[in-house]
């Protein structure tokens, strides 16, 4: 999945394998993200909400993802691209 910003850009774009239940789970993070932002993280800049649109992009072949994990997936990777931070490739203690 990729959710690049578009600085000239406005709203929400959803493109490639992107079924009825994910697009609402993008259209939910999104929300939720904004909603909290600053009460998450001082790193979210509230001038790049209004002056940006985003481009989530499922490539074919990608891991269907319904149901909660959509959301959470969703709600990462624009967390990720609204904090600058990259998110954490393991979600678990691999030692």
């Amino acid at each position: 999945m990729k959710a690049p910003c578009c600085r000239d850009g406005k709203g929400l774009t959803l493109t490639g394998q992107l079924g009825e239940v994910m697009q609402e789970s993008v259209k939910a993070a999104q929300s939720y993200i904004w909603s909290h932002a600053g009460r998450t993280s001082d790193r979210f800049d509230p001038a790049l909400f209004r002056s940006s649109g985003v481009h989530v992009h499922v490539p074919a072949g990608a891991i269907p993802k319904d149901g909660p994990s959509a959301g959470v997936t969703m709600a990462t990777a624009l967390t990720s691209l609204y904090t600058k931070l990259p998110a954490r490739q393991r979600c678990r203690d691999d030692r």
